[in-house]
């Protein structure tokens, strides 16, 4: 077995983050555990705020510090996150239970053995560089070790070396070196470990196991057997929930649209990691803003606003998705400052992905116009887009009808542009731009004239006979015109006696 250790040691500083305004992300940050502080970001260490002071010492040193509390339910969130990525390079997907050690950090640690998958992704290298791509969204800080044993793995993570450990041999020897406290049981029993002057794992596996165990507990001699690969480490594999759902507490409740944006960012990206676990793309989603209770007016303002996103084509494009909800966003007045977002996915599809095209195909530009149908329904509203369709009807008024688009209907690139195009090569050529009502022409010796100028009659005539079963009877012979310029004209002369004064020429529609 090879297993890769992804270890997160800011997952609970940036799991605050997520809740917090994007324009606040740079302000100095810290974690409360109770009244100690557990961890600052960069801008509050620069003022002298570190892990381990007391509330009160770290708001003298910088009065404009924000203070969160740590959440284990909000880290499980963001750890679950990356545990889904996980699973888009290898089945065997484990997030890390805690030691139980008394003393002994959230291991924050997602494990991957990838010795069934790593030539398929080329190597071990190429896999390891896909595998950090993947969480690049999710903004994380990962340690990555890699060592023939889970546990291994996990402390060579821990020690924030990148050292790769093809076999046991060299596993031990990237060990032996590496402080005791990265084990939970090394941690908790540090102090009176540092007063024997044992410091590293090698100095601690020399000593006697009988009076090791009887010293310092079991769990201690377990871990070291387990890193080292002395005895067994069954684990069990997580699994995918049917169903997408993510939450996420604002720390600051959102007001405008926009700041709820940013957060719903931050799930968006959990739900293409979900999708992309188990090869799939979303038709649906929605996104559930619940609204903070003192600040509804009446019992008639909603305790959550409700928003359904719905694709014309399945997609598991993170920036598409964001684009499309915040058009819908747009539309939304929330009726009360929102506290908390969820959402929700259970409408997918399981599809392999798009191959990647040198240049462009009719698929590709299909694709890229169906992206442009959602993004006006998201904006406009779905009855407010409508498509051309065919009729079986010869006379050009009546040749097509305009339908609404719905989101589940396949898109024509021909269709929407405004013309249909002949299946039959044989069938005479029509012009793109037609006029809602024909135009009439003035004629010189029995012949049309445009704007003063004489039409040249290029081809023709195609006659058309129809309608007699309606009031709209059409007898009429068409015609391909040019005119001085080179611009070409589609017009028609009536074959049916009209009333006085007699019009026989009509323009009927420009060729692009």
């Amino acid at each position: 077995m090879l297993w890769i250790a992804l270890h997160l040691p800011l997952l609970s500083l940036e799991s605050f983050v997520a809740t917090l305004p994007q324009e606040s992300g740079s302000q100095p940050l810290a974690l409360t555990d109770g009244h100690t502080i557990l961890s600052a970001n960069a801008a509050a260490r620069a003022l002298g705020v570190k892990p381990g002071l007391k509330r009160a010492t770290a708001l003298a040193l910088a009065s404009q510090l924000t203070l969160g509390q740590a959440s284990a339910a909000r880290d499980d969130h963001a750890l679950v996150a990356v545990a889904h990525a996980a699973l888009a390079f290898t089945p065997i997907v484990v997030i890390a239970e805690a030691s139980g050690a008394v003393g002994a950090p959230p291991p924050h640690t997602v494990l991957l053995d990838v010795q069934g998958s790593r030539r398929y992704f080329g190597g071990l290298k190429r896999l390891v560089q896909q595998l950090h791509a993947a969480l690049a969204p999710l903004g994380h800080a990962v340690h990555t070790g890699i060592a023939p044993t889970a546990l291994g793995a996990t402390v060579l993570a821990r020690s924030h070396r990148q050292i790769y450990c093809a076999d046991r041999a060299t596993m031990h020897a990237a060990l032996d070196p590496l402080p005791v406290w990265l084990i939970g049981p090394g941690r908790a029993h540090w102090d009176a470990l540092e007063g024997m002057g044992l410091r590293t794992l090698a100095e601690l596996r020399r000593l006697p196991r009988g009076g090791l165990a009887r010293r310092f507990g079991p769990a201690v001699l377990s871990e070291l057997d387990r890193a080292y690969g002395d005895c067994p480490d069954p684990l069990e594999p997580i699994t995918l929930p049917p169903s997408f759902e993510s939450r996420l507490e604002l720390f600051a409740r959102a007001d405008t649209t926009e700041q709820v944006l940013y957060g719903a960012g931050v799930l968006l990206a959990r739900l293409v990691l979900w999708l992309s676990a188990q090869h799939s793309f979303v038709r649906r989603f929605t996104l559930v803003m619940q609204h903070e209770p003192r600040w509804r007016r009446d019992a008639k303002t909603p305790a959550a606003t409700t928003l359904d996103v719905a694709l014309a084509e399945p997609s598991r494009d993170a920036a598409h998705l964001l684009v499309l909800l915040r058009e819908r966003l747009a539309q939304v007045e929330l009726s009360a400052p929102t506290i908390e977002l969820r959402l929700q996915a259970d409408d997918i599809a399981r599809r392999p992905p798009p191959n990647s095209e040198l240049f462009p195909t009719t698929r590709s530009e299909s694709e890229g116009l169906t992206r442009l149908i959602e993004r006006l329904q998201a904006r406009l509203g779905p009855g407010q887009v409508q498509r051309i369709a065919a009729v079986a009807d010869h006379r050009p008024e009546r040749a097509t009808v305009v339908h609404v688009q719905e989101a589940s209907q396949g898109l024509s690139v021909r269709a929407f542009a405004g013309s249909v195009a002949p299946q039959n090569p044989a069938t005479p050529v029509r012009p793109v731009w037609l006029l809602q009502q024909p135009e009439p022409l003035r004629e010189r010796a029995s012949g049309p004239l445009l704007d003063g100028q004489p039409l040249q009659l290029l081809s023709g005539p195609e006659r058309i006979e129809s309608g007699w079963w309606d009031a709209a009877l059409a007898e009429r012979d068409y015609y391909i015109a040019q005119l001085a310029d080179g611009a070409l004209v589609w017009v028609y002369r009536a074959r049916l006696p009209l009333a006085p004064p007699a019009q026989t020429w009509f323009l009927q529609g420009r060729f692009g």
